[in-house]
């Protein structure tokens, strides 16, 4: 990535930040990093990748993951500056292929794609569409939680 796109993204990123709450020059500065090495980093993204390639160790985005970052508000908020004046909300549930049965929320869901309901998990996805500009923008995914009763039934 070039150093004016890294610029771009991380002023961006701060002004969002900005608008929405008070999160501290350390949590900002952690999350400027890590949207930049999610778009750098090629193949699967993990705790050991980003310690690898990032400028903290593993332990550190391990326990800032841990905290709750306001997605929703966040995502509201670069809409709201890079749409148009006029939004439709869409909701969409997705199915994810997942193996196992230790998984939290993993249970029988329908694939619309597939026609059937099938083993994994599900996202319900919350997206803002640009009536003007004729695009959408995802605000935030949700996972689909069900009782250990109705996941083996």
């Amino acid at each position: 990535m070039t150093t004016r796109g890294y610029n771009n993204y991380n002023s961006l990123i701060i002004r969002t930040l900005n608008k929405i709450s008070v999160f501290n020059k350390c949590r900002k500065d952690f999350f400027c990093e890590v949207v930049i090495l999610l778009l750098s980093i090629k193949g699967r993204v993990n705790f050991l990748q980003l310690g690898r390639f990032g400028n903290f160790k593993e332990q550190r985005y391990r326990q800032q993951f841990e905290k709750p970052f306001p997605w929703l508000d966040f995502n509201k908020e670069l809409t709201l500056s890079h749409g148009g004046s006029r939004f439709v909300i869409a909701f969409d549930p997705s199915y994810i292929n997942k193996s196992g049965k230790k998984t939290p929320g993993v249970g029988w869901y329908w694939s619309g794609c597939a026609g059937q309901s099938k083993w994994g998990l599900e996202i319900g996805g919350l997206a803002a569409i640009d009536l003007d500009n004729h695009t959408a923008f995802h605000l935030e995914a949700v996972q689909t939680l069900i009782e250990d009763k109705q996941a083996t039934s």
